[in-house]
């Protein structure tokens, strides 16, 4: 063979190798897709996107991907490039997408533009039409989005989100669940507790209970809110003893958990219609634990809107005694999309003198309740009768030894926390190889956090019983 032959041979061979695992690449990227692991598919797509800008097919899949991993602004330019090439199922991202940016109006053309498809094609649109039906309703609330004065903000753990609130003795209380997934509700009197149950179908319900002369009644469910199919929690009583707020999945939630209102009709012993409350709010987050202090004036709720994973965000409002909406026809859009997402709570302070003395309110309930905190050196309950705040309050020396090793870990666990939003935070500031350096980091972080949050618990169990045993 001469040297031209060959060199020809080579060069075909190279090409036929390149094409061939070119193309194994691309196919495994797909199976990922399908199979739902996009964080592994994704950085295939983005190399085949950057080789081929026009494709667009690869640009649907690189923002499907994006949309997929939480990167929703750097989706938005694929996705909206594929849907305008009619890819199959880029105007269903791109409406999920509008969706996150409060753009309801534009997800609701997208989603319609994906049922016509589905329709021509003779699949099922049942799914499609569930996500229609959302859309429309955010419209619907965007458009009623209530006029309401935020004060302020806390960004805190989701583990010990309500030591952000700071109610008054007139509003009850409301304190976390054994395992940090709920609240219990305990009226001012302490007579009657609102609090969550979980079902044989992992749903979590309302019930209550009275305590009687000698004992606590029964748990009853709370008649007409709770729904089989759907999740209730977060339960607060208004001091009214009729109104009920609470925080529930379902067909009338724009986000994950939104929170609804309902009131008890004392006749049919049961609940009405419950109502979603709307924007602000309610959100394409989780929203939920809604509570009002009517003698300070102040209302209290948690959203993880914005937030890194194991944060969430309470918000600090003025109640309105009655609802009043901004003028949806007369304001711009993105005027009303900034108001009901709450990304900028200082365009909701109209008034300064509402704001000041909210303000002043605030801090002062915040003060008497550090002065009340250091009467004591902590609060742990032990039961639903009896709550400790000093080592010497334990009558089992094996309780209060067990316990200062809880305090211990309880200190660990926030310093590694804290160490690891700010692993969290570099990560985000990061380019890519500062990013592939970190990541072992968090996930060791992440795992610690999550062991030492289960041994907290244990502990924690384990402290009650041997107090409790030690008692009878």
């Amino acid at each position: 063979m001469n040297k031209k032959k060959y060199t020809l041979a080579i060069l075909l061979l190279t090409l036929t190798c390149g094409g061939t695992t070119y193309a194994q690449t691309l196919n495994q990227a797909k199976e990922w897709f399908t199979e739902g692991k996009f964080s592994e598919a994704k950085p295939v797509f983005e190399k085949l996107v950057k080789r081929a800008p026009s494709n667009a097919n690869y640009n649907f899949w690189y923002g499907a991907c994006c949309f997929e991993t939480g990167a929703w602004e750097e989706s938005q330019p694929y996705l909206e490039k594929s849907a305008a090439r009619k890819v199959i199922n880029a105007y269903l991202y791109l409406g999920k997408l509008y969706y996150t940016q409060y753009r309801f109006d534009d997800a609701v053309e997208n989603i319609e533009e994906h049922i016509a498809w589905l329709e021509k094609k003779k699949r099922n649109t049942k799914e499609a039409e569930q996500l229609l039906t959302r859309c429309r309703m955010a419209a619907r609330m965007l458009r009623g989005t209530e006029r309401v004065t935020v004060i302020d903000s806390f960004t805190v753990d989701k583990t010990s989100f309500l030591s952000a609130y700071k109610l008054s003795k007139a509003s009850g209380s409301i304190e976390q669940t054994d395992n940090g997934d709920g609240v219990v509700y305990t009226n001012e009197w302490g007579d009657k507790t609102l609090f969550p149950q979980v079902d044989t179908e992992g749903k979590t319900h309302l019930y209550s209970r009275i305590k009687l002369i000698d004992h606590w009644s029964d748990p009853q469910p709370l008649h007409g809110i709770n729904q089989a199919e759907y999740s209730q929690n977060f339960p607060f009583l208004d001091s009214d003893g009729i109104t009920l707020y609470y925080a529930a999945e379902g067909e009338e939630s724009v986000g994950g958990l939104d929170i609804f209102i309902t009131r008890y009709d004392s006749d049919d012993n049961t609940y009405l219609r419950p109502d979603n409350i709307g924007m602000p709010f309610n959100s394409p987050a989780n929203d939920y634990m809604y509570a009002i202090d009517e003698v300070n004036h102040l209302g209290w709720f948690a959203s993880d809107r914005y937030q890194p994973e194991g944060k969430v965000c309470v918000y600090v409002f003025v109640p309105n005694e009655s609802k009043e909406v901004y003028d949806f026809e007369t304001s711009a859009p993105e005027d009303i999309i900034a108001l009901a997402s709450l990304k900028e709570i200082k365009r909701t302070q109209t008034s300064d003198n509402v704001v000041r003395n909210a303000r002043q309110r605030l801090a002062q309930v915040t003060y008497a309740e550090d002065t009340k905190k250091k009467s004591g050196d902590f609060r742990f309950v032990v039961d639903d009768n009896v709550i400790y705040h000093r080592l010497s309050d334990f009558a089992s020396k094996e309780a209060r030894e067990q316990f200062q090793s809880y305090l211990q870990k309880e200190k660990d666990l926030t310093d590694l926390q804290t160490s690891l939003e700010n692993l969290r935070t570099a990560y985000r500031e990061s380019n890519r190889t500062g990013k592939e350096q970190l990541a072992p980091g968090i996930l060791d972080k992440e795992q610690r956090v999550k062991t030492l949050r289960d041994e907290i618990t244990v502990l924690e169990k384990k402290i009650r019983n041997t107090e409790l045993s030690k008692s009878k």
